[in-house]
């Protein structure tokens, strides 16, 4: 996202336009891949309150709140494009925030991947995930990314 201090996040956050939806793909090689037809798309708030649900010490990734949301709704999957999309919502308004804050930074990407996106980036998630006790990772000699280290065992149930 550009210009995150020019948006109002809390509004995106709580603008649920058509959502929740659902709707039926025909593309095989999607089918294929998400084991289905029958796609969900969450809205933004329901992101946030999933994520608000993480205690301190504990994680959750992108994929596991896809998850959770399509057997929760009998869906196949949950979209994965707006899914990206509305967590980066959820940490941005949340940082926008004097207080009621959602802890964003448990949320991480695949395979325990850090989110660049989130506000100040990889550096201000790392931060705060050390101090709650969690080992950050680089991986890569180019392209280098950042993991919480042996995140598995620190992943939340929903």
């Amino acid at each position: 996202m550009a210009n995150e201090n020019k948006k109002d996040f809390n509004k995106m956050l709580n603008y649920s336009k058509d959502m929740p939806k659902f709707q039926t793909i025909t593309d095989e090689k999607s089918i294929e891949k998400y084991g289905g037809d029958k796609m969900y798309f969450a809205p933004p708030i329901d992101y946030d309150k999933v994520m608000r649900l993480v205690p301190l010490g504990k994680l959750l990734t992108v994929g596991i709140i896809r998850e959770y949301f399509a057997e929760q709704n009998d869906a196949d999957f949950t979209d994965p494009i707006t899914a990206g999309i509305f967590v980066s919502i959820v940490a941005w308004a949340s940082f926008q925030r004097t207080d009621d804050k959602t802890p964003y930074w448990r949320t991480l990407k695949a395979n325990g991947e850090l989110n660049a996106k989130y506000p100040g980036g990889i550096e201000a998630q790392k931060e705060m995930l050390e101090k709650e006790g969690h080992t950050i990772i680089q991986k890569g000699r180019k392209n280098i990314r950042y993991y919480v280290k042996d995140y598995e065992n620190a992943l939340f149930s929903l």
